[in-house]
C-alpha cells in the first residue's frame, strides 16, 4: 500500500508541474517528479540523432534515431534519462536538449508507434547499405566468400547479410531467389536483393541501396561496385529481411 500511494503521489506530482509550465509540450530537462505514467507520454527527438542505449549507464548502444522519430515513454529514469519502448524490447534515451516530451492521446499514439516502427525499419536497413558500402572496390573471386580474398556475387550478398544484418540465406543466387517475399520495383527498399539472368535463368544478385542504384560484385576487371538497379533486366526482386 505504501509503495502504491508513493507512485501515485509522484504521478500527481509530474502532472501538476505539467500544468505550471505548459500542458501541452515540455523540455525533458522541466519535468519533475520520479516517474511518468506509461502509454501516456511521448518523447520525440529533436536533435539531428541521438543514441539509445541498451543500459542506463549508456555503455552499449541499441540504435541511433534521427530527427523526429518518437518513442512510448515508459519511465522517467532521473539524470536526463527515459526508458522507452522500442519495438519488442527497451531503451535508455538521453533527453536533456536531445528531445521534447508530451502528452498524447491513443490515436496520436498508435500513429507514432506505426511512424517509430518504420522508422526503425528504415535505419536496420540503411545500416546494412552502409555495411554493405564499404566493401566497394574490393576484389571479385570466383566462388569467393570473404573480403580478404574477395567475394562472387552471391557470396558477397551472402556476407552482408550475415555480418551486416544478422540474417543467414543460402549461397548462390538462384538459391536466394527462393528465399524471402517477391516485390515489385516500385516496392523496394534499401537492402532488398535484386536477381538478373537470362530470361527467367537467374545467375546474378546485387543489392539495392536506394536513388536507383545498387552494390554488387560484378566482374574481375570492376570488382565491387554501384550501378544503376537496371542496367541489366531484373529477372527478381526479393524482400529478404522480412519487414
Amino acid at each position: 500500500m505504501i509503495n502504491n500511494t508513493w507512485k501515485t503521489l509522484g504521478l500527481m506530482a509530474f502532472c501538476g508541474a505539467m500544468v505550471l509550465t505548459s500542458p501541452s509540450e515540455v523540455r525533458a530537462d522541466e519535468i519533475s517528479g520520479p516517474g511518468l505514467s506509461y502509454g501516456n507520454y511521448m518523447v520525440t527527438v529533436d536533435a539531428d540523432s541521438v543514441t539509445i542505449n541498451k543500459d542506463e549507464d549508456g555503455q552499449e548502444a541499441l540504435m541511433t534515431v534521427s530527427k523526429g522519430s518518437a518513442f512510448e515513454v515508459v519511465q522517467d529514469m532521473g539524470d536526463g534519462f527515459l526508458k522507452v519502448k522500442v519495438n519488442d524490447t527497451y531503451g535508455y534515451i538521453p533527453v536533456d536538449g536531445n528531445a521534447t516530451v508530451s502528452s498524447t492521446d491513443e490515436a496520436t499514439l498508435a500513429a507514432l508507434e506505426v511512424q517509430a516502427q518504420t522508422d526503425a525499419a528504415a535505419d536496420f536497413r540503411q545500416g546494412i547499405v552502409n555495411y554493405a558500402l564499404q566493401f566497394v572496390g574490393g576484389r571479385y573471386a570466383d566462388a569467393g566468400s570473404n573480403p580478404s580474398t574477395g567475394f562472387d556475387c552471391s557470396g558477397f550478398t551472402r556476407y552482408v547479410m550475415q555480418h551486416g544484418a544478422g540474417i543467414s540465406i543460402n549461397r548462390s543466387s538462384t538459391a536466394q531467389a527462393s528465399q524471402g517475399v517477391s516485390i515489385s520495383a516500385d516496392q523496394m527498399r534499401p537492402g532488398d536483393l535484386i536477381f538478373y539472368g537470362s530470361g527467367r535463368s537467374i545467375n546474378h544478385v546485387a543489392m539495392y541501396i536506394g536513388n536507383g542504384q545498387v552494390v554488387h560484385s560484378s566482374t574481375y576487371k570492376t570488382g565491387i561496385k554501384t550501378s544503376p538497379w537496371n542496367y541489366r533486366a531484373p529477372v527478381k526482386i526479393v524482400n529478404i529481411i522480412g519487414d
